[in-house]
């Protein structure tokens, strides 16, 4: 169906919902699915499954899910501590619930780096950390 014309442009016949964030309760340490989460608790999950899935290896995965963190291997620790910022940032920001990445702090040990940050959700602010080998 096409929208209606009125004088002052378009008119929207339409209205956009939100779907609700509810979601299987994944515990990856013990590898089990229990329960159900929502909202701020299941924006967790999102982030954390986001950053655990390697873009463009799964084809059950968009080329949108996920980050590229693979290719950092063996690159100079001074280009994996500023590019990984990058790519957490690139990553999470598909995700529409998801507002802005930042606050990133970047620690470095032996062939690691730690990276801890904020993501301003709809649902509230998480504070995650990834860590990545280089």
């Amino acid at each position: 169906m096409l929208p209606q014309v009125v004088n002052d442009g378009l008119t929207l016949d339409f209205e956009e919902v939100i779907e609700p964030s509810k979601n299987y309760k994944l515990i990856p340490d013990k590898d089990r699915c229990v329960g159900f989460v929502d909202e701020l608790e299941a924006m967790k999950q999102a982030i954390f499954l986001m950053l655990s899935v390697e873009r463009y290896d799964h084809i059950i995965y968009t080329w949108n899910f996920g980050a590229e963190f693979k290719d950092l291997f063996g690159k100079p620790v001074t280009y994996v501590a500023s590019e990984v910022q990058r790519r957490i940032r690139e990553a999470l920001l598909q995700d529409d619930r998801i507002n802005e990445v930042d606050s990133f702090a970047v620690t470095t040990k032996k062939n690691k780096v730690h990276v801890q940050y904020t993501a301003h959700t709809i649902y509230g602010e998480i504070t995650a950390e990834k860590e990545v080998e280089y």
